[in-house]
């Protein structure tokens, strides 16, 4: 019987998770994308199979099998997370796979008062209940946390040194010293594009800490509506091959495209054409990585790494 540690759900949450719980071989499998379900209402829908550009999330979902995990990283359900759009498009979708899949809540699940659609549909999964939506678990060899980047719309101060979130990351990181360790959120702390909407300066002090106190090796986003592979960085976004967190962001999963962005330092792969998932082989010691594009795509980007 494979066993996974959680901490800080309590234990409704542990029990459930514990029905979907990962093997703990040497080798674990993640399928990860964000910005996944446009509505019912985008003219874009066409009953659920989208265009070439838009509403791609059948065609997503279609690319995660086989995986022991699948990580939702925001923007689950467009356009404002409504419990009867996460019923009616990204339930026979990507829900397919929810007894496995862990969600983090993005902005635009916030349009409905306290997220309480994202909340609904994924109960126990999404982590303790609102404000919070954030928790940590330990997937095979890996610990992981999924944490909530809409600093603005948590209590003030949630986010910063001594707040609730940046407290339990600090804490949890001390009690958990993993030699391999994976974070994810939805808005990325670094991305290419324009400075004012790429750095998400509210998690500043968390991604400190995922550097001091964790030595945390991945670090996987969404947000923006592209692929991007950045090299490992560092407290002020300068790359750092000893101590830096290698980012992938991965804002692919099918709502629609965004145009191809300036790079930033650190820079190596973006793709702003291709919907697809990041499928991760979270190894003893180290992990792979490889993009898979919708059928019919061309892209793709794969490696890999050692853990710090």
């Amino acid at each position: 019987m494979c066993r996974r540690r959680l901490n800080g759900l309590g234990l409704a949450f542990a029990l459930i998770l514990a029905l979907a719980c990962a093997p703990t071989a040497s080798a674990v499998t993640v399928a990860a994308a964000g910005d996944i379900a446009c509505p019912t209402t985008s003219p874009f829908y066409f009953g659920g199979l989208g265009d070439a550009t838009h509403c791609a999330q059948k065609r997503t979902s279609d690319l995660l099998a086989p995986t022991d995990a699948v990580f939702a990283l925001g923007d689950n359900q467009y356009e404002a997370g409504a419990l009867d759009q996460f019923r009616a498009v990204y339930d026979p979708t990507w829900g397919r796979f929810k007894s496995v899949t862990f969600p983090v809540i993005g902005n635009h699940e916030y349009g409905r008062a306290n997220a309480s659609g994202y909340f609904d549909y994924f109960g126990t999964r999404a982590g303790p209940r609102r404000p919070q939506g954030w928790y940590a678990f330990n997937l095979g060899n890996w610990h992981i946390l999924a944490l909530n980047s809409e600093c603005h719309r948590l209590p003030a101060g949630t986010c910063d040194v001594g707040g609730a979130q940046e407290t339990f990351v600090r804490n949890d990181l001390r009690n958990n010293p993993k030699h391999c360790t994976l974070a994810f959120w939805h808005e990325p702390r670094f991305a290419s594009g324009s400075v004012a909407s790429t750095n998400e300066a509210a998690m500043a002090p968390i991604w400190n800490d995922l550097i001091d106190i964790g030595h945390v090796d991945v670090v996987v986003s969404g947000h923006k509506h592209f692929y991007e592979r950045l090299a490992p960085l560092g407290k002020t976004g300068a790359v750092d091959l000893t101590r830096g967190i290698r980012t992938f962001i991965v804002g692919t999963g099918g709502d629609d495209h965004s145009g191809n962005p300036a790079p930033r330092v650190g820079s190596e792969v973006r793709n702003a054409k291709t919907f697809g998932v990041i499928k991760l082989a979270l190894n003893t010691g180290g992990y792979t990585w490889r993009f898979v594009g919708e059928p019919g795509s061309t892209f793709t980007d794969s490696g890999s790494g050692t853990c710090h």
